[in-house]
């Protein structure tokens, strides 16, 4: 399963940042546990992209 979710707008150093998490949860194999990955994207990938 891959997610995304907003994070509510903050100030950091004085200016309001509003940021998104892209993230995916694997079951582990043999296991009703599971793992949260944070994806990450390219340095080339512009901030505001539009996912797809």
């Amino acid at each position: 399963m891959i997610a995304i979710t907003n994070l509510p707008p903050r100030k950091m150093m004085g200016i309001e940042s509003c940021g998104m998490l892209l993230s995916a949860v694997n079951n582990l194999k043999d296991s009703e546990d599971e793992e949260l990955h944070l994806i990450m994207v390219d340095n080339h990938i512009p901030a505001g992209a539009k996912l797809y």
